[in-house]
Formats: structure tokens, C-alpha cells, sequence
């Protein structure tokens, strides 16, 4: 095997590690709106809203044993299980209509998207993926089609890119339609794992959050055209978000969903390299061209901030980070609505 293959495989594996939680530096305590000590805080201008106690909308989440439970919006606790075990984080999504929830387990090496009713049932399946993502309209769903991020999971020599795609589906005639990455002899061979997907309001658009493999400075959010782009990574179609602010260059983008006004709702963190230190991590509003509108919360550093959620109406946010929920309204200082969570979202 050659040498970059088996760094990339490492990392592979480290990756897969970070579905919990990572050591880079501290962290823990409440997330805070306290001014950082780190040249990555944000501007100036860029002020919380006072933190408010008001009831959150209805939520589902996994927990860390992998149950698929429906939330209560005044403990963030499980009230309702919907499927008991074998279900992955980051991402669950829920349709329009608050009917159903898309998730996916694993089988070995092979990730399945089902369907579930809110109201509990037997789950449907609905084709090989993870990371589901509905439609604003209920009628096609995005999914990564892409092997476990372990060692033991990657085959295919020394091209492992050609293992990676984007998935859409349109739900009631099956009909899917892919986006790969960029064929062997047009790309490094390494894949770019995706890590988390969302919708544009209109429904034209995917931010596809794409995973490091090496040395945490490979994060980064592609809006991907549905209609006009070829590749989930590179080419026609696709536009970077380009990270902003103080030390923009060692920065990266952890995890990024569509708002209903068309910007953005990040996770930002400073700083990539080897060793990864990251001193920071930023919730964000951000337009499309990366530039800051809102400083949700200032979180932890030690801790990955993901499954990043907006709701229908855009009032309300919530992310987790580590294990813990976090829940914002209208973009004020989160709290903490319980805990034991790798995945939750707004019903």
C-alpha cells in the first residue's frame, strides 16, 4: 500500500473517532458568550442576544447508544423511543410535514437511510446511504453514499475518492441521481468525506460539509447546484464558502446548514495544523461568502459543535456539542437542554 494511502486510512480512522468527542485544547463548562482569548474571536460589533428561557419547539435526537427518541422541549430527555438501537449521528431529518423522520444504521460495512413515523412504527427502508437530508418540499432526499470512515471499510486500491458521492432521490418514483468526486486522474485519489448535509430554502441547493482527513485542514462547506453541478467537490455548480475573519487562513468551517433567509448557520474553528490546537470554536450566522452577520455563542474548544439545525420558521437553532444539546432562540446565547446526544433536530 502506498505511503499516502495509509496516512489517509489513518486519518480515516481518526476521523471516525471524532463522532464523539475530541481533545484539542480545553474546553467544557456552559457554552458562553464571554469574549474569547483567541485572536480568532469574533468582531466587535458582533454581540449575543441575552440568553432566554422560552420553550423550544418539539425535537428528535439519537442518543450516544444509538436510540432514535423523540424530546422533551423542557428537559431535552427522551419521551418517546422510535427505534432502540444501531442508529448513527450526525444527522437525522425530518419531512415538512413533521410525519416523518430519515435516518441511517449500519450493517457491516454498508450505511441504509430509512424512514419512521414521528408517531412510531416499523422503519422503511429506503435505499444505501447516511446523512439523510429532505427537501423543503418533502419530494427528494440527499444522502452521502460513502463506506464507514475505517480501515477495514475502504477497498478499491489506491483511488479510494471513487467510493465517495452525493445521492439525491426522488422519493416517489426512486429515481437518483449522483454527484462524485472528481475521477481518478483529475483529483489527489483521497477522499473527502461528507460529514453533513442541508437543503437552500428554495430547495436548489445542498451545503455539503466535507470532512478532514489529515491534520483537521481539510473542513470546509461546498453550495452545490443541484441542477448545474457534476461533482459533490469540485467543478460548475459548486462554490466554497470562504472562511472569514481573525486568522481566516489557519481557520476552518466544522460544520455549516441553511437558514430561511439564504445565509448560513456555522460552526467555526481556529486553528488547523500539526499538532491541531484549536483555541476557538464559533457559532456563526454567515452569508454565502462567508462574512459575519451574527455571533451565536462562543463554544468549546476542546469539544466538536455539530448537527447543526434550524427550524421551519428560522426562530429557533440548536447544535451539540460533545454529548450535550444546546438550543438558541431568535440567535441568543444558547443553553443547555440536556444531554447524551450524537444527533438531534427540530420536528
Amino acid at each position: 500500500m502506498r505511503p499516502v494511502l495509509l496516512r489517509a486510512l489513518a486519518a480515516l480512522a481518526a476521523l471516525a473517532a471524532l463522532t464523539t468527542v475530541t481533545a484539542c485544547g480545553g474546553g467544557g463548562g456552559h457554552t458562553s458568550a464571554a469574549p474569547a482569548t483567541t485572536s480568532a474571536s469574533a468582531t466587535p460589533t458582533a454581540h449575543p442576544v441575552s440568553q432566554t428561557t422560552a420553550r423550544p419547539p418539539a425535537m428528535a435526537g439519537v442518543t450516544t447508544r444509538g436510540a432514535l427518541v423523540v424530546l422533551s422541549s423542557v428537559t431535552g430527555a427522551p419521551v418517546r423511543t422510535l427505534v432502540r438501537n444501531g442508529v448513527l449521528g450526525d444527522e437525522i431529518s425530518v419531512s415538512p410535514g413533521g410525519q416523518l423522520i430519515y435516518f441511517s444504521r449500519r450493517h457491516g460495512c454498508i450505511d441504509d437511510v430509512y424512514s419512521v413515523p414521528v408517531t412510531g412504527g416499523k422503519p422503511i427502508l429506503i435505499s444505501t446511504g447516511s446523512l439523510p437530508a429532505i427537501s423543503p418540499d418533502g419530494d427528494t432526499l440527499a444522502f452521502a453514499r460513502q463506506p464507514p470512515l475505517t480501515p477495514h471499510c475502504m477497498s478499491g486500491g489506491t483511488d479510494l475518492s471513487a467510493q465517495f458521492s452525493l445521492v439525491t432521490r426522488t422519493l416517489s418514483t426512486g429515481v437518483e441521481h449522483s454527484y462524485p468526486m472528481l475521477p481518478a486522474g483529475q483529483s489527489t485519489g483521497l477522499p473527502a468525506p461528507i460529514s453533513h448535509l442541508s437543503w437552500s430554502p428554495d430547495g436548489t441547493r445542498l451545503a455539503v460539509s466535507i470532512a478532514a482527513i489529515e491534520d483537521n485542514e481539510g473542513w470546509q462547506i461546498v453550495l452545490l447546484n443541484t441542477a448545474t453541478a457534476q461533482y459533490y467537490l469540485d467543478g460548475p455548480g459548486d462554490t466554497f464558502v470562504p472562511v472569514t475573519g481573525a486568522a481566516a487562513r489557519r481557520s476552518y468551517w466544522r460544520e455549516g446548514v441553511y437558514l430561511p433567509d439564504g445565509n448560513l448557520f456555522v460552526s467555526r474553528a481556529c486553528c488547523a495544523g500539526v499538532p491541531v490546537r484549536n483555541v476557538s470554536k464559533l457559532m456563526w450566522e454567515v452569508t454565502p461568502a462567508g462574512q459575519l452577520r451574527h455571533l451565536v455563542a462562543m463554544g468549546f474548544p476542546g469539544l466538536e459543535h455539530t448537527s447543526l439545525a434550524v427550524n421551519r420558521s428560522g426562530k429557533w437553532l440548536l447544535y451539540v456539542a460533545g454529548t450535550s444539546l444546546y438550543v438558541s432562540e431568535e440567535g441568543a446565547r444558547p443553553r443547555e437542554l440536556g444531554g447524551g446526544l450524537i444527533a438531534a433536530t427540530w420536528l
